[in-house]
């Protein structure tokens, strides 16, 4: 088992930025956190990849703190603003065996970089209190290898980000210049270390899940046990980035992965004081604050045509916002996207 000490979080080296904050006295990093893990939301969540939420659900734990500031973040409440509570190993075991109980295909950890020494600690003990469905790693790839070989016989799928290789929209957008040489080595790390293993997965009774999808018995879907999918999120007004990235795909990852390419980009209503908003908006200066065009998915499919992965996602164009989440309300999403198992405010969700 993987033992976390005092001096993991002292003078923290934990994430690329190396801010030396001593987390373990109290003091919040870069990340805005201390040494303790604090999550938000523990879900049954039915909007990731298909490889990944399959039938019953991606079990998503989603944890508070970051190790960027994205100025377009979905999830600024968790990430930037603090929202959620300290958990004990005992509490984080009880979610992930919850999740497993309702059926969850996998437990997928969403921006747990900053907490990795104590949390590949929870996660051993999850696995050996009963918890035997894959671990998932859904990050912004901001994160240092050292870190990530802590986690290397814990966690089986790898859901990074590649969101640019410009140092300077780097810069503006995450206060991280140095996000794509960072990004790039840590999704080199994962390709080299976790190849794919996809596999049927049958339905084991005729159900509608939550997503309003129906399935029969027996009916089978590919399901990931093992490997990469690497995410992009495309700017709006930035097609030259989203090139220059997926050809970088094309070259490293081809074959070796499933490529995410998302176009849901969408502007966050964000509720924050005065001085923390304009600087917010000073910084999406740089994209064009908006929803994706049609003439901009038509440009984005030509290029996916042009490159001809073996294996990529697309999403459908979509202007519908309303799964945006609100983490201060007990469902975060709409019911059709996520069922919660446990809230930071309520803590357990009573089982049916």
């Amino acid at each position: 088992m993987n033992r976390c000490t005092s001096g993991d979080y002292a003078a923290c080296t934990q994430c690329p930025r190396r801010c030396g904050t001593d987390r373990s006295s109290g003091k919040t990093g870069f990340c805005g956190e201390t040494d303790e893990i604090r999550i938000a939301l523990a879900c049954l969540h039915f909007g990731e990849e298909p490889l990944v939420t399959v039938h019953s659900g991606s079990g998503t734990i989603f944890f508070t703190g970051c190790t960027l500031r994205c100025a377009f973040c979905q999830n600024y409440q968790i990430s930037q603003g603090g929202t959620g509570r300290a958990v004990s190993a005992k509490e984080f075991v009880e979610m992930c065996l919850r999740l497993q109980d309702a059926g969850a295909e996998n437990i997928n950890l969403v921006t747990g970089s900053h907490f990795i020494p104590r949390l590949a600690e929870y996660i051993s003990m999850a696995q050996a209190a009963g918890c035997s469905v894959p671990f998932c790693w859904n990050s912004s790839a901001y994160e240092s290898v050292e870190s990530l070989e802590l986690l290397k016989p814990l966690v089986k799928i790898w859901l990074p980000d590649l969101k640019t290789l410009s140092a300077p929209l780097s810069k503006k957008l995450f206060a991280a210049e140095d996000y794509p040489f960072v990004a790039e080595k840590a999704v080199l790390w994962m390709l080299d270390n976790f190849p794919m293993k996809i596999v049927p997965e049958r339905a084991k009774a005729d159900y509608v899940s939550a997503d309003g999808n129906a399935y029969r018995a027996g009916e089978c879907k590919d399901k990931m046990v093992e490997g990469v999918i690497i995410r992009h999120l495309f700017l709006p007004g930035r097609f030259e980035e989203t090139a220059e990235t997926l050809a970088w795909l094309k070259e490293h990852a081809d074959g070796k992965a499933y490529i995410s390419l998302m176009n849901q980009y969408t502007p966050v209503p964000f509720f924050e004081k005065k001085e923390r908003l304009e600087a917010r908006q000073k910084s999406l200066s740089v994209i064009e604050n908006r929803l994706v065009s049609r003439e901009e998915d038509v440009d984005l499919r030509d290029l996916i045509e042009a490159y001809d992965f073996d294996c990529l996602f697309y999403q459908e164009l979509s202007d519908d916002t309303s799964w945006l989440p609100d983490f201060t309300r007990p469902q975060p999403f709409s019911n059709r996207l996520a069922k919660p198992v446990w809230h930071w405010k309520n803590g357990f969700v009573p089982a049916e």
